[in-house]
């Protein structure tokens, strides 16, 4: 069909999963023969600006609203697809896209509309303190954004003010949620539920070869708390002959080095980050991969590529996780943050490599049914058909 989409994304400082899902997914659209152009801003480029500028600037860009309803005569848009507008564009561009009659979709990447932190995660532990209220005010007293209270004044004045203006409810035609618990999170939270449809994330088909597995288990993610690296290295600590493969970068790579070191972990083998490709080798390699998050995931992208593998996934029985892996089937599933659980389901896994494959076979069908780039494209074109034509209907109406 002939489709024009306005792709809007906000770059993070450090380049993360949510910047190649936004990648990805615009080339799989121009792949099919739509025509894209991108509204990309950076948080790089708020160095230099005042504390005060960036403050007014998140809440309200006059620039995005300028340049966007440039855009918007210039290029005439079927529809934008909004993915970040946190921190450079701000919600100002929801409101010149209805100034000029344009519908938008907004990818739920994370947990920003319900929680100033993003990740419903504090203190090593869920939190969902502000869960609900109008004014998010628990994330000022704990310092929840970059552990300072000045920071988190940044999202919790955002979040207040929208909530005030209703922009969620009014601006934003159709809301896409990764997976059923994150469709269910936003509405509990005051989403309209007629206004939020789920649509997972993909990844490029690598190729599914039957090979025979090596004798290591794989970690690929960030190093950070709510990632689960405390959980992980101290399910090892009964593990130690089980080599394991660490993939990732992150706060605590010093600390994982030292554990390593102390313990006297020779089966620890940290890898650092790695290009795409070498890591997608690795994941064909692996008997299987270990993602130990204590947080509420908003999609994990190293279990789809695990998927499409055909390697199976050991996780926690928490939110996504438990959602998206079927225990025994394309997986195991542990209790979140239980490292004695989770060693008990790594050893169990290793010493049942057939059963293992068996799962890997399960979990690349899993691949090819929800996570494929075709299914991708139909999934996305329905929702941009679909959003067009209410709004049409709704135009017309008034």
């Amino acid at each position: 069909m002939s489709l024009k989409v306005l792709i809007v994304h906000n770059r993070y400082r450090q380049s993360g999963g949510e910047d190649t899902v936004v990648m990805n997914e615009t080339a799989l659209l121009k792949s099919n023969g739509i025509e894209v152009v991108e509204y990309i801003e950076d948080n790089k480029n708020l160095l230099g600006l005042s504390p005060w500028q960036i403050f007014v600037n998140t809440i309200w860009s006059n620039e995005t609203y300028k340049n966007v309803t440039k855009l918007l005569h210039q290029f005439k848009p079927d529809v934008v697809h909004c993915h970040n507008t946190f921190l450079r564009i701000s919600p100002s561009v929801y409101y010149a896209c209805k100034e000029h009659h344009v519908p938008v979709v907004q990818t739920l990447h994370n947990y920003r509309l319900l929680c100033p932190a993003a990740l419903f995660y504090r203190s090593g532990r869920i939190c969902e303190e502000c869960y609900g209220k109008f004014f998010p005010w628990p994330a000022l007293i704990h310092g929840c954004w970059r552990d300072s209270r000045l920071h988190t004044m940044v999202p919790v004045t955002l979040l207040t003010v929208h909530r005030y203006l209703q922009t969620w409810q009014n601006q934003v035609d159709v809301y896409v949620a990764l997976t059923e618990f994150g469709k269910q999170k936003f509405i509990s939270g005051g989403i309209p539920r007629e206004k939020v449809v789920v649509k997972p994330n993909f990844t490029w088909d690598p190729g599914y070869q039957i090979k025979k597995r090596e004798d290591y288990v794989l970690y690929v993610g960030r190093l950070s708390r709510e990632k689960g690296i405390y959980t992980l290295l101290n399910a090892w600590l009964s593990l130690s002959d089980i080599p394991l493969k660490i993939v990732g970068s992150g706060p605590l790579l010093h600390y994982v080095q030292e554990f390593k070191r102390k313990n006297e972990l020779e089966c620890i083998e940290i890898v650092h980050q790695r290009p795409n490709s070498e890591v997608i080798e690795m994941m064909r390699s692996a008997r299987f991969l270990v993602v130990p998050s204590e947080c509420y995931e908003s999609f994990s992208m190293a279990r789809v590529e695990a998927f499409s593998c055909g390697t199976p996934v050991v996780a926690p029985k928490l939110g996504v996780m438990g959602e998206t892996i079927s225990d025994g089937i394309t997986g195991l599933l542990f209790e979140p943050a239980d490292s004695s659980d989770l060693a008990l389901k790594i050893r169990w896994a290793w010493c049942n490599s057939e059963e293992m494959l068996n799962m890997g076979f399960a979990a690349r069908q899993e691949y090819e049914r929800k996570y494929s780039p075709e299914k991708n494209y139909q999934m996305l074109l329905d929702i941009y058909e679909k959003t067009i034509n209410e709004k049409i209907v709704n135009n017309t109406c008034s």
